[in-house]
């Protein structure tokens, strides 16, 4: 990720922070605001996961990584933008906003993966359950997690290389919170038709690919349904998938919006909070959804001591997550 030979830039300066001091502050306070709250569901949602055996099953083990993930992906940025909005020089070195490009794209992109991996889940339990504790083993559940965060890191580590092996001598003010990749091809001192190509197919794929393969899984799942014979327990049966839905639907509607747009003078002007929404809204969003849409999970988190839930606003350290993984059964 190191940039190009004949680059003169050194360091980036963000633009689309408020000028007023007073919006700095507002803006500082409301982010800060988010983020702690981002923080604390995810924490919270994993901790009732470790806290109740009941809930070391596949489903819960993936949910319970999506939320880790959700928090490493907004702490990647977030925290920069933080500082950023206090400081007068709003900048990041061209090796640190390679780092947090990459970091931002392979998080993302490991986050759309693992949810075809959990509607792949959702699939196998409605549609095939006599064979559900043989096909999702423990096993086979951490290699789908390592396997989506191995495909997000290579998506991510080709669109850096991409773009950091471009020369960057003139210009070195973004039009952005972060370091936007197609804020970055904007600013690059040579012809970029090539990158956009890819970065634009990388788009496709980490987005595009992922949601037809949760549709087809879908269309499985609601076919199934539709042969339950009693109306209950078809809604019973929906029921246990329609948090993962509600989770895709927010995901994929907010990420193409932000990188699948086309180019026009509109869509610049709302980049700036569509990806607000997309770094803040779904990882804020997505403990709200499961915690009152799964009864389970909102039981599990009743049933937490109010001491653990106090300890959970105080500390600040993610508890050992890796008990989920290892408290799965043998066949399940």
């Amino acid at each position: 990720m190191s940039p190009g030979n004949h680059s003169s830039v050194t360091e980036f300066e963000f633009l689309a922070f408020p000028i007023n001091i007073q919006l700095q502050v507002l803006a500082f306070i409301g982010m800060l605001l988010v983020y702690i709250a981002i923080i604390l569901g995810n924490l919270l949602i994993l901790v009732a996961i470790c806290g109740q055996p009941r809930l070391h099953t596949p489903m819960y083990f993936f949910l319970g990584s999506l939320a880790i993930m959700e928090l490493c992906y907004t702490t990647s940025v977030v925290p920069q933008m933080l500082v950023n909005s206090l400081q007068e020089r709003k900048n990041i070195s061209i090796r640190g906003c390679g780092t947090q490009m990459f970091f931002f794209i392979a998080l993302g992109s490991a986050d759309s993966f693992l949810l075809v991996v959990m509607a792949y889940d959702r699939y196998v339990a409605i549609c095939q359950p006599l064979h559900y504790t043989h096909i999702m083993t423990r096993q086979r559940c951490a290699w789908l997690v390592a396997i989506s965060l191995i495909f997000g890191g290579l998506m991510s580590m080709e669109i850096a290389v991409l773009i950091f092996r471009l020369p960057f001598n003139g210009s070195n003010k973004i039009e952005h919170f972060i370091c936007d990749v197609n804020q970055l091809l904007k600013l690059a001192s040579a012809n970029t038709d090539f990158e956009e190509i890819a970065q634009f197919v990388g788009s496709i794929f980490i987005l595009s690919v992922p949601f037809l393969l949760i549709t087809v899984s879908y269309i499985c799942i609601i076919k199934t349904i539709l042969n339950i014979p009693s109306t209950k327990g078809q809604i019973q049966t929906f029921n246990t998938c329609s948090s993962h839905l509600m989770v895709v639907l927010l995901q994929y509607g907010c990420g193409s919006l932000v990188y699948l747009h086309p180019k026009s003078r509109t869509f610049d002007k709302m980049d700036h909070l569509l990806s607000l929404v997309y770094i803040f809204g779904t990882p804020i969003l997505n403990p709200v959804i499961y915690s009152l849409r799964n009864k389970e999970l909102k039981d599990a988190i009743r049933k937490l001591p109010l001491k653990v839930r106090l300890d959970i606003i105080r500390e600040t350290e993610l508890p050992p997550f890796c008990v989920t993984l290892v408290s799965l059964p043998r066949n399940a």
